[in-house]
């Protein structure tokens, strides 16, 4: 059987504030399940080609936030008919989620995105029951971002 395979992105651009952390998109694992996440993406609109990057973490946390929008992950096998258990948040806009493990740090220009894919062998992000994946981003400057993450659950 193949495991249910989810895409969880933002809905719209979600706007970064300068010099202040924010957590663009969670993943949260229902209980007794454990997800598999396989990419992460954030590309950003910035206008300036002098500006400084904005710091991006991929990171453990252990508490949602507050003031953050539902945004549930989407099934990409349409024939799969189990529903997905997962959930997840964008735009915490109140209080930031508390950080764990920070798993990947990347620096981004401001006019460019990335795509990291888990690299080999692992190849993936495992996140076990009840536990949250956060995507954070640090600007220096004012700047808008849409974000995703897939993965399988």
């Amino acid at each position: 059987m193949a495991r249910n395979r989810f895409s969880l992105t933002t809905s719209a651009e979600v706007a970064l504030v300068a010099a202040t952390v924010k957590t663009v998109l969670q993943l949260v694992s229902a209980t007794n399940v454990r997800l598999a996440v396989s990419e992460v993406t954030i590309s950003f609109d910035g206008i300036s080609n002098t500006a400084e990057p904005v710091s991006v973490q991929v990171l453990r946390q252990t508490t949602a936030g507050t003031g953050g929008s539902a945004r549930n992950p989407l099934k990409l096998d349409d024939d799969i008919a189990t529903a997905l258990q997962a959930t997840g948040l964008e735009n915490i806009v109140t209080t930031e989620p508390t950080a764990s493990d920070i798993l990947a740090t990347l620096e981004v220009h401001p006019q460019a995105g990335v795509i990291y894919q888990l690299p080999i062998p692992d190849g993936e992000i495992v996140i076990g029951s009840a536990d949250r994946l956060g995507l954070r981003a640090t600007a220096p400057a004012a700047v808008n971002c849409l974000a995703s993450m897939r993965g399988e659950e």
